[in-house]
């Protein structure tokens, strides 16, 4: 049976490495899947996280079922958009990204979408989309400027980092904190226990 607990983290997130171990959760293995993170066209920001969560387990999936010494396990894939109104902001890898995503942020309210994908050791596909609702106060020039220089927002949908220096934006805040970091624990762990998943044997290890 321990075979089956086996978890394979399809991302390179060190965001989402450290909110798994937060919960008490070792990935055995990170496979991060590249997938084309473009919109299609008209894509609502809700769909494109959900499609490309998929998108990233079923492409970590096949490459684990390619090895030689392959071994049933769980495949884990998250993906976490960031829009204002239907208009997705990209993950910031210029300086003009990151300072256009803070103009266009301040002083609004946007919300974060996470598509959650689990595909269990048998081929079972199971998702969830999370929704959190983020406001931030109005930011000054020399507030972005300065932001902008501390390169956090590198990579980061949005051009932010909420556990970082960008906390001090938010005003107010409805749903998943975890979610706006880049991956909902209480969901994530909810899909996980309900596909048999052992959750809690890790926490045992844990103790002081």
């Amino acid at each position: 049976m321990s075979i089956l607990q086996k978890l394979v983290l399809a991302s390179g997130s060190p965001r989402r490495i450290e909110l798994l171990q937060q919960a008490g959760i070792e990935p055995d293995r990170v496979l991060p899947a590249d997938v084309d993170e473009t919109p299609l066209r008209a894509e609502h920001p809700r769909s494109l996280a959900k499609r490309l969560s998929k998108e990233k387990a079923e492409k970590a999936f096949a490459s684990l079922k390619a090895e030689a010494d392959y071994a049933p396990g769980f495949v884990l894939a998250a993906d976490t958009v960031v829009a204002v109104g239907r208009r997705i902001l990209p993950k910031a890898e210029t300086l003009d990204d990151a300072a256009n995503c803070l103009g266009l942020l301040s002083g609004r309210s946007h919300r974060v979408y996470s598509g959650i994908c689990l595909i269990t050791p048998g081929g079972k596909l199971r998702q969830r989309l999370v929704e959190t609702r983020v406001r931030f106060k109005r930011l000054p020039r020399e507030e972005i400027d300065a932001y902008v220089a501390s390169g956090e927002w590198r990579g980061k949908a949005g051009g932010y980092a909420v556990q970082g220096l960008a906390g001090s934006f938010v005003v107010k805040l409805v749903g998943s904190y975890t979610n706006i970091v880049g991956l909902p624990l209480y969901e994530t762990v909810a899909l996980l226990s309900g596909e048999g998943f052992k959750i809690h044997q890790g926490w045992l290890s844990a103790r002081p």
